[in-house]
């Protein structure tokens, strides 16, 4: 009977894991047909993608198109052919803007590189797309030699608002020092006292609509070098400017400009001024109106801006700016990290009149992604002159039309509403049955592991004890860190957009669009997770690289301070790494008290993954991907050497039967592949486009590396002869223990199970190859009696 316990403990050994084996696997099948089932019967959107067309995204009920479609479904063309003009070439214009001429100017000019001519595409008063003639420029003038003939602006004004139109048509290549030079220009122009020709005012906005294109960082560079107040110059002439067009407006893509005469009005008058949402972004004639004579505002779904403008005393003019972006009011205290909509408006009244008593109420409908952020809280605003900044002082919050932010201010000039938006974050459920069982698993496994290589490495005398303690170490670390702390806390402090309520009577400035509930200690988790990760495939690096040189360089001894060594590498490496990572993003973040999620995700306390624009530039990048796909390739390339050379080479001196060998291979090759990780390779699966194909990996993923402590345990302790002898003596104790107090039936069925298990030779023999394996030892002592043969 005690001959036969051994036998029952690897019989029940092996049952077990098959068991546990059997569990998780069925739960990754299962959870993936539950979310393929889920993916499969979704309701399919309202809308399909494919409604807009052309480039066209569906916001809000309707089609957003780009500047060259329009309509419904974005399918009518709103842009003027590839056109040429005497010697030059234009490619497609959309309506509405100017197109720049393909020939440019030669390397010996002045303007080297710039376009040499425009061409306007414009709807003409029958309502068709025609193309203007084209204006062409002098190669041998920049902006920066126009601004210098700013004297010349009364005689000469439509030959230089016409040139600095020209040099201004291409934005993506403008310079802080061009749009300070441009903005000189036009500000001048605008200048009533210069007595420019009306026509130079009129291409001059169409300058201002251009410079309106350019990146906010050459803005923000602008400002900085802007000594002579060009910015706030050019903001007031073109109030005054609104002033005096009549009745008339003047429509720029980013710029609108609406006069009122309202000479012959008697006591209170009221003008309305509403911009509505359009097919594009852009601004055209049909999306502003005025109204004059009305009791109040009257937004409806359409209305992205009203504002009406109210005085006690009749004024002959007044007049209205509207931008389509704020580049030009460059705020100190304000910042902008976002592209939401920001539109800027202007009311101004004349001046003439004594004792001026005005009143102005507004409402804004905001444009920004309602499925990512919420409206967190709003500011009623003005540009003051004398700060050079947004000022509250007069303004006030009113509740307003619902679906609007309402203000009213005691003045005139420009308005702005600023808001600040928290996203939206879609914050994971807790790690699923698969997750937690699996690192459960790992857990006790790597501790059962990590407590036996310590206990046992002066019995095993031969194997390498600190590599295989620090490789569990490190991923043991992790594991629990991952179960315990990859959650961020903020997941319980979300709140709908529903549940925000603005305070209305407080009007306080804002200092930036976009804000972020600090979380210190899920920064502190993330670079944990990054460490011990790292530490994990570092260690698993050095195990590869150990197991080659004992294996096929058959290095003699370690040499002198070896552990040290590798203990400053495996340990040592992954903190100068996450350390140089940190203070590089702190650094960079300068006073952005948010710094921390440029590092880690704010949905789970793990690397920030980044846009696909910024992937290049990302620290997940070349702090985590790069290290472990050199570790790991080098890992495959080794483990590759190492299974052809000695684990499957053929060995004449195995006594052993063909198929036992065979398993026992096996088995060995399994061994080297998990401690090398090999099986994260299929992390890389995971980026398919293919949402079920990339599903099927990702619980593939998730069923071998959650579970590669367990992995160790079995393949690194349990097939170890000592431990099974332990083990059977452990179980002879408990066994003993039992049997005295159990009864003579439950003998007797333990004697006829036991019977049952002896009675299948096969699975006899199967247990058998929970012993270690020889292969490697013996692979190894053969080639070493070899080569002192050969010597």
């Amino acid at each position: 009977m005690a001959r036969c316990r051994p036998c029952d403990l690897r019989v029940l050994v092996a049952v077990a894991c098959g068991l546990l084996t059997a569990i998780i696997l069925g739960l990754g099948i299962w959870r993936t047909v539950i979310r393929i089932q889920r993916v499969t019967v979704a309701p399919p959107s309202s809308t399909p993608t494919v409604f807009c067309r052309n480039g066209g995204t569906w916001d809000n009920g309707r089609c957003i198109c780009t500047e060259e479609w329009k309509g419904l479904r974005c399918t009518i063309a709103n842009f003027c052919e590839n056109s040429t003009y005497m010697n030059f070439t234009f490619a497609r214009i959309p309506v509405g803007r100017y197109g720049t001429s393909l020939e440019t100017c030669g390397k010996n000019t002045l303007n080297a590189g710039s376009p040499i001519a425009t061409r306007l595409c414009n709807v003409s008063i029958y309502g068709e797309i025609e193309l203007q003639n084209a204006t062409i420029g002098n190669c041998n003038e920049n902006l920066e030699t126009l601004e210098n003939q700013i004297v010349n602006i009364t005689v000469d004004s439509k030959n230089i608002s016409a040139e600095a139109q020209v040099l201004t048509s291409d934005a993506s290549k403008l310079t802080a020092e061009n749009i300070t030079s441009a903005t000189k220009v036009v500000g001048q122009i605008f200048n009533a006292s210069r007595k420019a020709e009306p026509e130079a005012k009129k291409v001059a906005v169409t300058t201002v609509s251009q410079l309106l294109d350019a990146s906010e960082d050459a803005f923000q560079r602008a400002a900085a070098i802007d000594n002579d107040n060009a910015f706030t110059t050019l903001i007031e002439q073109m109030e005054n400017y609104s002033l005096t067009l009549g009745n008339e407006s003047v429509m720029e893509p980013n710029v609108a400009i609406q006069s009122v005469n309202l000479e012959g009005s008697e006591g209170s008058t009221k003008i309305r001024y509403s911009v509505s949402r359009g097919s594009s972004e852009s601004l055209v004639s049909s999306s502003t109106s005025v109204d004059t004579n009305v009791d109040r505002l009257d937004p409806d779904g359409h209305t992205q801006l009203q504002i009406l403008l109210t005085t006690n005393k009749s004024t002959k003019a007044c007049g209205f700016v509207l931008y389509q972006n704020n580049k030009l009011f460059q705020s100190k205290t304000f910042t902008a990290k976002s592209n939401f909509s920001q539109k800027i408006i202007s009311s101004k009244v004349n001046e003439n009149e004594q004792d001026q008593i005005v009143s102005v109420d507004m409402v804004f409908s905001p444009t920004y992604n309602k499925k990512e952020y919420q409206l967190h809280a709003y500011a009623c605003v003005y540009w003051n002159f004398l700060t050079k900044d947004w000022d509250t002082y007069g303004c006030y919050k009113d509740k307003g039309t619902d679906g609007f932010l309402g203000c009213h201010c005691n003045h005139t000039t420009n308005f702005a509403v600023l808001m600040t938006f928290k996203k939206d974050y879609k914050y994971p459920e807790s790690l699923d049955i698969l997750s937690n069982i699996g690192c459960a698993l790992s857990i006790t496994g790597l501790a059962l592991t990590i407590i036996f290589q310590i206990v046992t490495r002066k019995v095993r005398k031969t194997s390498v004890t600190w590599v295989m303690v620090s490789l569990c170490t490190s991923m043991l670390i992790f594991n629990l860190i991952f179960v315990f702390g990859i959650e961020n806390s903020n997941k319980n402090l979300s709140r709908r957009e529903s549940d925000i309520n603005i305070d209305f009577g407080d009007n306080q400035m804002l200092t930036e669009d976009t804000i972020e509930t600090p979380n210190p200690s899920c920064t502190v988790i993330a670079a944990f997770l990054h460490y011990f990760l790292l530490a994990t495939f570092t260690w698993s690096g050095l195990s590869a690289s150990q197991l080659y040189f004992l294996l096929i360089r058959a290095m003699k001894p370690l040499p002198p301070h070896f552990i040290i060594f590798i203990s400053l590498i495996g340990w040592g490496t992954p903190a100068i790494v996450v350390a140089i990572t940190v203070g590089i993003i702190y650094s960079q973040s300068g006073n952005n008290s948010h710094w921390e999620l440029d590092y880690r995700q704010e949905e789970i306390c793990w690397l920030a993954i980044p846009n696909n624009n910024d992937f290049i530039k990302s620290p997940f990048l070349w702090s985590f991907l790069i290290p472990t796909i050199i570790i790991l390739i080098s890992n495959v390339v080794i483990f590759i050497v190492i299974t052809i050379k000695v684990l499957w080479k053929n060995n004449q001196n195995l006594t052993s039967t063909k198929k036992v060998s065979s398993l026992k291979k096996i088995l060995s090759t399994l061994s080297i592949a998990v401690v090398f990780g090999v099986t994260w390779i299929l992390a890389y699966f995971m980026l398919i486009n293919d949402d079920d194909i990339r599903i099927v990996f990702s619980y593939i993923f998730c069923l071998f590396n959650t579970t590669q402590g367990l992995q160790i345990f079995i393949l690194y302790t349990v097939r170890t002869k000592i431990f099974q002898s332990e083990a059977s003596k452990v179980w002879k104790s408990l066994s003993s223990s039992v049997g005295r107090v159990k009864s003579l039936p439950s003998l007797r069925l333990r004697v006829r199970m036991y019977n049952m298990l002896r009675s299948l030779p096969a699975l006899h023999e199967h247990f058998r190859l929970l012993e270690p394996s020889q292969v490697i030892e013996e692979t190894t002592l053969t080639e070493s009696d070899q080569a002192n043969s050969s010597n």
